[in-house]
């Protein structure tokens, strides 16, 4: 199958659609502790949804993952449960810098770290396992189309830094009040401190995508289409993660005292105020017991049909990266950029719809505007790199973007 950039392109779109709107469900879980919806959701994220769709759309998923190698196997869930680390912060971020800017500066350090550490590695260690499938950076900036791709993700770091600058003067100009009506706890200081810890650690899953390189192989040559062949890696990658989350949320489970919501139909009076607006890290609120015993009923349907539709469409993101990126061609390090810009994106959309930039200064929304308006840039540049490598001039390129022969 010829490799197909600009498909590529919007597939990692509608992978940051996916990834940049997935928490928005979880607002409607009510009476439920983070600990217990995170779970709950995360199951259909790493366990249902990965083993679901590798094994249907793809060839022979068991025998293609018994013919692995223990260190293929072995590297990829061990990097799958180093990125859990950066999942199980992502709630904090949230709770200080809020959506839009806390998924611009998390993963804005996973872009950085998760595009360029795999190429740059590649050309210090070339016979290291995990990323011996990898391009060295240095074929790269041989070429014109790298050298135009590796701007690409230039421009990305710099739509990245001007998003953080927004962050930075709407916490200087906007007053403590209105910051408290939208982020409760917002505090800049304290969220990148949090971030940059969760978005290095959340990188580990572009490495562990690159260690899994050689199960894409065994599934291509099991008759598998192309486009699938990035699906049967990740249920070993996300069970690494799911092995960080479980563990955490079980710890929390017991130390809160949650783990009956799962089956119960009521919630103690401790517990009535918790829903899907806080995190695992937001402080133990003390609440007047409810009067009512309505106030304590918890809708158990609707919280597991919320958690489900959160966790899939969470995965979502991951299956229309793997289809992304084999559009990529010799450049799919790229798509690890073009994945987090979309995300960025998409999760700025929502925050603008949850009114976190209410209030702010004029300069603060032009700022985080020229922001995204640069990471648009970028996964174009980036697109017309790939597709450079494919043979094509940057004349063609223009050509067919205008729809001419």
């Amino acid at each position: 199958m010829t490799p197909n950039p600009f498909l590529g392109v919007f597939l990692h779109w509608l992978g940051g659609l996916a990834s940049g709107s997935f928490y928005v469900p979880y607002k409607g879980v009510k009476k439920w502790s983070w600990e217990t919806y995170w779970l709950v959701g995360g199951i259909f994220s790493w366990v249902i949804c990965p083993w679901a769709f590798a094994y249907f759309m793809t060839n022979d998923l068991f025998g293609v993952l018994k013919q692995q190698s223990m260190g293929t196997l072995s590297w990829t869930y061990f990097f799958g449960m180093l990125w859990g680390f950066g999942g199980l912060t992502y709630g904090l971020t949230m709770r200080f810098l809020g959506l839009s800017l806390g998924t611009g500066v998390a993963l804005g350090y996973c872009a950085a770290f998760g595009t360029l550490v795999p190429p740059i590695f590649k050309a210090l260690t070339p016979n290291f396992f995990v990323f011996a499938n990898s391009t060295s950076i240095v074929e790269v900036a041989k070429s014109t189309s790298g050298q135009v791709t590796l701007a690409g993700v230039g421009v990305c770091m710099v739509g990245i830094a001007i998003a953080a600058l927004a962050g930075y003067t709407k916490e200087a100009q906007m007053p403590e009040e209105q910051k408290k009506k939208s982020i409760k706890e917002f505090s800049f200081k304290k969220g990148i401190a949090v971030a940059t810890f969760c978005g290095i650690m959340s990188a580990c899953f572009a490495f562990a995508l690159q260690a899994g390189k050689d199960i894409n192989a065994a599934s291509l040559a099991a008759g598998t289409n192309k486009i699938w062949t990035g699906l049967p890696a990740l249920p070993v990658l996300l069970l690494g993660g799911f092995t960080t989350n479980f563990i955490w949320c079980v710890l929390l489970n017991i130390k809160n005292g949650t783990g009956y919501q799962y089956l119960a139909s009521t919630v103690r009076p401790e517990h009535a105020h918790h829903g899907g607006t806080g995190s695992e890290h937001a402080p133990a609120e003390v609440s007047a017991p409810a009067t009512n015993p309505t106030d304590l009923k918890i809708p158990v349907v609707s919280n597991y049909l919320f958690s489900f539709l959160a966790g899939t469409t969470w995965y979502f993101q991951f299956f229309f990266y793997t289809m992304g990126a084999t559009q990529m061609g010799k450049y799919d390090f790229a798509s690890w950029t073009l994945h987090m810009a979309s995300i960025i994106i998409f999760a700025t959309m929502w925050g603008w719809i949850f009114h976190e930039w209410k209030g702010s200064s004029k300069k603060a929304h032009l700022l985080i505007g020229g922001g995204v308006a640069t990471l648009i840039l970028s996964t174009a540049v980036i697109g017309i790199g790939a597709a450079m490598n494919g043979g094509k001039t940057f004349h063609d390129i223009i050509n067919l973007l205008l729809g001419r022969s």
